[in-house]
């Protein structure tokens, strides 16, 4: 945690002060993965790859296990707010840690406007005499002034915030499992006959269900959030291998147990599981005769974005103050609260594209933010590549200089290089498929971008002075 502890000489504050508990740093990497990607997104890939799509949730979860087991090897050895972005720049190369730490710090930017859009559509669904951009401004708003308070009391609001979704998802999966079993009074569905009718379990090929993994790999993006919170919590390391170990079953729990109740009790082919409007829990709970459905999943779906974009504001501010902190990005964003510790600079910068996203709203052109959208597709699995990369590297290191590794990889290095390759592959599955080729090319070339002032920096010893200063 030394990161933490420089101070600006100019006077600025630039100390995070900690405060997160164990059950903060849980809730908060469960918060940051359930959105309304599984309750409405999910609807759209079970479209595609039909019942199979389950085998796309269970391939990405064994991706994010072995993702979350990399960083958190490398986060007990050495705890720090970037977390992957700090550990590439450590072993790869600054411009690795520059181009994975912008790259994700714009993900997070994004989906916050995203969020706030869905947030503003809902709530104008129940109060239509105020506009979606109207109530996207005030979650904002709102969300910001959390955000300014001390890190406790943000993990307080996000701990309430991922309670009411996890215990949604639980109901829901013991009535799917009850309805199962034919023991749902109600409805008029039940048994798991849905998962091999209607064009048998695969309906539409295998290369569906490998297509189908960029949407999953979208939804599942944010476990890795325990490692950049925990670096604020009074035992780093020891959270770090208790959550790491806990929370990815529970997020592949929460999600395949989800899908699996999905494809088992609604035909695949359902038109209403591709609309917005609907989504796959609500037609769901629809077919098992539940009333009020609409109301119930907007409801949980509107907690979930303000989850989301509460957990993204965290992430993304502290991920600036992390590249402040190396140099990578202005010296500004690392200036923090005197009192609340709180980076208050980097998440005024970093709600900038939810401002965007209500300008766009105002205007009807959302149409426009969506363009935007596509860059972020394959960063989750860009990510994931960079954790391997740099596990591979780090790993040898701590081991050349005889530290101790109390988290390790299984089956090192073999586990780390298929992961490495199954991530290639899926990159050239994509694009040669289709379906997701604006995705993975704008994605790339944004990241071309990046790399290329990140090497720039790297050469030229841009932001280093700064650092050296500090």
């Amino acid at each position: 945690m030394s990161e933490t502890k420089s101070v600006n000489k100019k006077g600025h504050n630039t100390e995070l002060k900690g405060g997160l508990k164990s059950r903060h740093l849980t809730m908060m990497s469960i918060a940051g993965v359930i959105g309304a990607a599984l309750f409405v997104g999910s609807g759209k890939t079970i479209a595609m790859a039909g019942p199979a799509v389950i085998l796309a949730y269970i391939g990405g979860g064994i991706l994010v296990i072995l993702a979350m087991r990399m960083l958190g090897e490398m986060a007990v050895a050495q705890p720090d707010t970037g977390s992957f972005s700090t550990y590439a720049d450590r072993a790869i190369g600054r411009w690795a840690g520059f181009t994975i730490g912008w790259l994700y710090w714009y993900f997070w930017a994004l989906l916050m406007g995203w969020e706030a859009f869905v947030a503003g559509t809902i709530l104008n669904s129940w109060f239509p005499m105020i506009p979606i951009w109207g109530f996207a401004l005030i979650v904002t708003i709102a969300l910001i002034i959390v955000n300014f308070m001390n890190v406790r009391s943000y993990g307080e609001f996000e701990f309430w915030f991922a309670l009411i979704k996890v215990v949604a998802i639980v109901i829901f999966i013991i009535i799917g499992c009850l309805a199962i079993v034919h023991l749902w009074p109600w409805g008029t569905t039940g048994g798991i006959s849905h998962l091999t009718s209607t064009g048998g379990f695969m309906p539409n090929g295998g290369q569906a269900v490998i297509v189908a993994l960029l949407g999953v790999m979208f939804a599942f993006l944010g476990a890795e959030i325990v490692t950049v919170a925990a670096a604020e919590s009074a035992n780093p390391s020891k959270e770090i291998i208790k959550t790491t170990k806990s929370v990815v079953w529970r997020i592949c729990l929460f999600y395949v147990g989800s899908i699996f109740i999905v494809v088992a009790l609604v035909p695949w082919n359902d038109p209403r599981l591709g609309d917005p409007t609907w989504g796959s829990y609500r037609v769901t709970l629809d077919a098992l005769g539940i009333p009020y459905t609409g109301f119930i999943v907007n409801f949980i779906v509107l907690t979930s974005v303000c989850s989301c974009f509460n957990s993204a504001l965290y992430t993304a501010s502290r991920m600036l103050f992390s590249l402040s902190k190396r140099g990578d990005a202005h010296k500004v964003m690392q200036i923090t609260g005197n009192k609340t510790g709180t980076p208050w600079v980097g998440v005024l910068i970093s709600s900038f594209f939810a401002f965007v996203a209500i300008f766009f709203a105002a205007f009807h052109l959302m149409d426009v933010y969506d363009v935007l959208m596509q860059a972020t597709g394959t960063i989750a699995l860009l990510v994931y590549l960079v954790v391997a990369c740099s596990q591979l590297r780090m790993r040898r290191k701590l081991e050349a200089e005889g530290k101790e590794i109390k988290l390790k990889v299984w089956f090192f290095p073999w586990l780390t290089y298929a992961v490495i390759v199954f991530i290639i592959g899926a990159f050239i599955v994509m694009v040669y498929e289709g379906t997701y080729f604006y995705e993975v090319v704008y994605t790339l070339l944004l990241a071309a971008v990046i790399v290329t002032m990140g090497i720039v920096a790297q050469i030229f010893g841009i932001g280093t002075k700064d650092k050296a200063k500090q």
